[in-house]
């Protein structure tokens, strides 16, 4: 399980572990249709340490039944399917790579954790999970594995230097480095899933779009947060004086100053951007959080 903070009291600990499966308990229950997979506590736990429990909950439920629903199935089908997509992406990319790793056998089971935590388990440092929830909040379900590509695609060097056989690949793979550039790889996997998007890639990754419940509800989510312009409830946030500048880092909230139409709903880079800004999940909890289970305002003044 996620590490929480060092240091922290045991007091505090204990308390935040029976908070933690208080919320899990609380989504599976009013989701009966969902089951719980290993991993998913790391997703809980990185909502729970930010926002808050009450809030928490409503997040988990809305991305439980949206980016993470294939991953809560009864079995691991779906997640597997999606797996899928890694090797394709690859392929279009560094033929010789791609090739190399088949020749390996090492298949994608390395990927796993990313996938299914969105990398929060794998990740020693809490801002690197928070700048990556930023980032796949605002994006396609599968944005997960075009990371993973990129990842992959990051350390194509040091693979090629390893001994071409499965367990050696799978050990250099499976341990992901604690200091790559992620800014760096977020650029490029938005620029892989724009150039090779997934309809692009799903006949080679045996899966058809439409048996994916992750991606085939998408688009109602992306619905539900298109009223959610980044530079407003970024300005809003400063209104109401929710987040004082005390707590940003100098520049952090220079793009949210910009004029409106420079962020336009077709502007996914530069909303990325804005969703990033403060690698706290700033924006994209108030897009989640607002469309979660009509919970009211009420619950968003905990995030501050």
């Amino acid at each position: 399980m996620k590490r929480f903070p060092k240091g922290m009291p045991a007091s505090q600990r204990a308390v935040l572990q029976e908070q933690l499966t208080d919320i899990m308990l609380e989504v599976l229950r009013r989701n009966p249709q969902l089951h719980y997979y290993q991993g998913y506590h790391d997703v809980a736990v990185s909502l729970l340490l930010l926002v808050g429990e009450r809030t928490a909950i409503a997040m988990l439920h809305t991305l439980s039944n949206h980016h993470l629903r294939d991953f809560m199935d009864p079995t691991m089908d779906r997640t597997k399917h999606i797996l899928n997509y890694l090797m394709p992406i690859l392929e279009q990319v560094d033929r010789e790579l791609h090739d190399f790793l088949i020749r390996s056998e090492v298949g994608t089971i390395f990927a796993l954790s990313w996938l299914i935590t969105w990398y929060g388990h794998v990740l020693s440092e809490f801002r690197h999970t928070l700048r990556l929830y930023d980032f796949f909040l605002a994006s396609h379900p599968l944005m997960p594995i075009y990371l993973a590509a990129t990842i992959v695609l990051h350390r194509e060097k040091e693979v090629r230097r390893t001994e071409c056989d499965m367990a050696m690949v799978h050990l250099l793979l499976s341990r992901i480095p604690q200091d790559l550039p992620y800014e760096l790889l977020i650029g490029q996997a938005q620029a892989l899933f724009d150039r090779y998007p997934p309809p692009l890639l799903a006949k080679r990754a045996a899966l058809q779009s439409r048996t994916s419940l992750s991606i085939s509800t998408f688009q109602s989510f992306q619905r539900s947060t298109l009223h959610q312009r980044p530079d407003s409830v970024l300005r809003r946030i400063t209104r109401e004086g929710g987040c004082s500048a005390s707590r940003r880092g100098p520049g952090e909230w220079a793009v949210a100053s910009t004029e409106a139409p420079a962020l336009g709903r077709g502007n996914r880079m530069v909303k990325m951007a804005v969703w990033g800004l403060s690698a706290t999940l700033g924006a994209a909890v108030f897009a989640v959080a607002q469309t979660a289970m009509q919970w009211g305002p009420d619950v968003l003044l905990q995030l501050f």
